[in-house]
C-alpha cells in the first residue's frame, strides 16, 4: 500500500510492514542495520562483564580461603545479575524498534547516545564487583540504566512526532496515544526500579540490589500473575485493542533470540584468545638470557594453558552447536524457553572465568588445581542443563514450538535427548570424579575434553543402538504382541524411524 515518506514521496510496503529501501527519501532509512549494529554491542557488553571477575588474581601457591571464595562468589552472583539487567534491556531495545521501523539522523544518534551508556556499564559493574558494599558502585550502575531508559523514552517521543517513522499498523490506527504508552510502559519499567535502586543505595544497600533483581523477574511476575488469575481466578486477561499491541507482549523471535545468542557465544570463544594473546607471550630478554633465544623452549613452559585454551574453545564451540541443534527443531520460542536461554547464555559467558581458573591452575602442584577444575565442571553443568531445559519447556507444548521429528515418538526426539543430555552428564561425572581422585583431576577434565568431540561424532550410532536393543527388549517382555494393529505400530516404531 502507498504511504508518504518524510520527503512526501509515496512509499511501498511490503507484505512484513518495512518499506522498499530506494524509495525512502530525506536522509530516511529502514532500522535494521541500526537495530543489527545494537544487538551486536549488546551482546558484546553482556559477555564482557565477566571479566572483571575472570582477571580476579589468585596466586598458584595461596589456597582457596574463606575468603578468596567469598569474593568470588559476589563478584560471580553481581556478573550474573547485571548480565541478566543487560538482556532485558536488550529485550526492550528490540520492542523499541518493532514499534519504530524507519530512522533518520536524529534517532541514529540518539541510538548512539543510548549505546555510548551501555557501553560504559562494564566499568560500573567492575566498581560493584569490586565494592558489593559501597553505595556509588550500586549508584552509579543504576544511573546509567535510568539515563539509557531516558533517552530510549526521547526516541519514542521524537518517532510519535515524526509518524512516518512508526509500523505502519501504528499510523493508520486510530489508537497512537495508547501505543506510545503502551510502549513507554515496556521500556520505563526496568529504569523505574533501576531509579529506586539508586535512591536507596544510600540508605539500604540489600534494598537496592532487591530492586536490581526485580528488573529481571519482573516481566515474568507479571505473566506470571495473569497466568495465575485467569486460570485459579477465572479473570479473563483484557484483548488488546488491535493485533499489533498483543504482537508486542508475545515473547520474542525464535530469530532474535538465535542472533543474540550466536553473539554471546562467538564473543566468548574469542575473549579465550586475548588472555593467551596477553599472558602467555614470553618476554623478549627472558627467551634470551634464560632460554638462549630459542622461543620454541621458552613457549613449552605455557603448553598447559595453551592446552586450557584449546579444550575451552572446543567447549564453547560444541554447546553452540547444540545450541544450533535445538533452535534448528524449535518453531516458535515461549517465554519461559527464552528465559531459560538467557539463564545458559549467563553461564555460557561464565566459561572466560572458567579457563582462566584451569589455565592458571593447571600446575599439579597447585592447592586449587581441584577447586578450579570443579569451578568450571559447574558451569559447564548449568550452561548446558539450562539447554536441556529449553527443550523440555518446548516439550509441553510441542504442537506449537517444535518441528514433528523432534516431539514424543519423532524420528529425532531420542537423538535430541541424547545431544542435550552429553554435557550435564558429562560434567557432572568429572565433577565427582574430581572428588574420588583427586590426584587424577586434571587429566580426567582434559582428557574428557578431548573425547566429547567424538562422542558428538558417535552419538547418533550410539543412540540407534540403543533404540534397537531397547525394542529387543519390550519385544522380550511383550511376547504376546506379536501382531499389531497398523495405528500402533506406526505409532510404536516412530522413535526407531531413524533406523532405516
Amino acid at each position: 500500500m502507498a504511504e508518504c515518506g518524510s520527503s512526501g514521496a509515496p512509499t511501498t510496503t511490503t507484505p512484513g510492514g518495512a518499506r522498499a529501501l530506494g524509495e525512502l527519501g530525506g536522509g530516511t532509512q529502514a532500522s535494521q542495520r541500526l537495530l543489527a549494529y545494537s544487538d551486536a554491542l549488546l551482546s558484546i557488553i553482556a559477555t564482557v562483564m565477566i571479566l572483571p571477575v575472570a582477571h580476579t588474581k589468585i596466586h598458584p601457591d595461596q589456597k582457596f580461603e574463606e575468603s578468596i571464595q567469598q569474593l568470588l562468589a559476589t563478584k560471580i552472583a553481581v556478573y550474573l545479575m547485571t548480565f541478566l539487567i543487560v538482556t532485558v534491556a536488550w529485550a526492550a531495545h528490540v520492542r523499541l524498534f518493532q514499534v519504530i521501523e524507519l530512522i533518520d539522523d536524529v534517532l541514529a544518534l540518539l541510538n548512539l547516545a543510548c549505546m555510548m551508556i551501555i557501553t560504559f556499564l562494564p566499568y560500573t559493574f567492575s566498581l560493584m564487583a569490586s565494592f558489593p558494599d559501597v553505595p556509588f558502585g550500586i549508584f552509579l550502575f543504576s544511573s546509567c540504566a535510568v539515563v539509557i531508559g531516558a533517552i530510549q523514552a526521547v526516541i519514542v517521543m521524537y518517532g510519535f512526532h515524526h509518524p512516518y517513522l512508526l509500523n505502519h499498523e501504528i499510523q493508520e490506527s486510530e489508537n497512537r496515544a495508547f501505543y506510545k504508552h503502551h510502549i513507554l510502559k515496556i521500556i520505563l519499567k526496568g529504569p523505574t526500579l533501576c531509579f529506586f535502586a539508586a535512591i536507596f543505595s544510600f540508605f539500604f544497600i540489600p534494598l537496592s540490589y532487591g530492586f536490581l533483581g526485580l528488573v529481571i523477574f519482573f516481566p515474568h511476575l507479571s505473566h506470571l500473575t495473569k497466568w495465575f488469575k485467569s486460570k485459579f481466578l477465572g479473570q479473563e486477561e483484557e484483548v488488546p485493542l488491535e493485533s499489533f499491541t498483543f504482537y508486542l507482549t508475545e515473547p520474542l523471535s525464535k530469530e532474535r533470540i538465535e542472533t543474540f545468542s550466536d553473539g554471546v557465544y562467538a564473543i566468548v570463544a574469542t575473549l579465550l584468545i586475548l588472555d593467551i594473546c596477553e599472558d602467555n607471550v614470553p618476554d623478549r630478554t627472558e627467551v634470551r638470557e634464560k632460554y638462549r633465544g630459542h622461543l620454541i623452549n621458552a613457549l613449552s613452559e605455557y603448553g598447559p594453558n595453551l592446552l586450557a585454551y584449546f579444550g575451552s574453545f572446543v567447549t564453547i564451540g560444541l554447546l553452540w552447536f547444540v545450541h544450533h541443534s535445538l533452535f534448528l527443531h524449535v518453531t516458535k520460542a515461549t517465554r519461559l524457553m527464552s528465559l531459560l536461554n538467557t539463564l545458559s547464555l549467563a553461564f555460557i559467558g561464565g566459561l572466560p572465568l572458567a579457563y582462566q581458573l584451569t589455565s592458571e591452575f593447571a600446575d599439579k602442584s597447585s592447592y586449587n588445581e581441584i577447586e578450579a577444575i570443579q569451578v568450571s565442571c559447574v558451569t559447564i553443568f548449568f550452561a548446558s542443563i539450562f539447554q536441556f531445559a529449553i527443550w523440555t519447556a518446548a516439550l509441553f507444548h510441542q504442537r506449537e514450538t517444535l518441528h514433528p521429528f523432534a516431539r514424543y515418538g519423532g524420528k529425532e526426539h531420542a537423538f535430541m535427548f541424547a545431544k542435550l543430555a552429553l554435557y550435564p552428564s558429562v560434567s557432572l561425572t568429572v565433577f565427582f570424579l574430581t572428588c574420588i581422585v583427586s590426584e587424577l583431576s586434571t587429566t580426567i577434565f582434559h582428557l574428557t575434553q578431548i573425547i566429547v568431540p567424538f562422542a558428538f561424532l558417535l552419538l547418533r550410532i550410539c543412540v540407534r543402538i540403543a533404540l534397537v536393543a531397547l525394542k529387543f527388549a519390550v519385544s522380550l517382555f511383550r511376547p504376546e504382541r506379536h501382531v499389531l494393529e497398523e495405528g500402533e505400530e506406526t505409532a510404536y516404531l516412530s522413535p526407531g524411524e531413524t533406523l532405516s
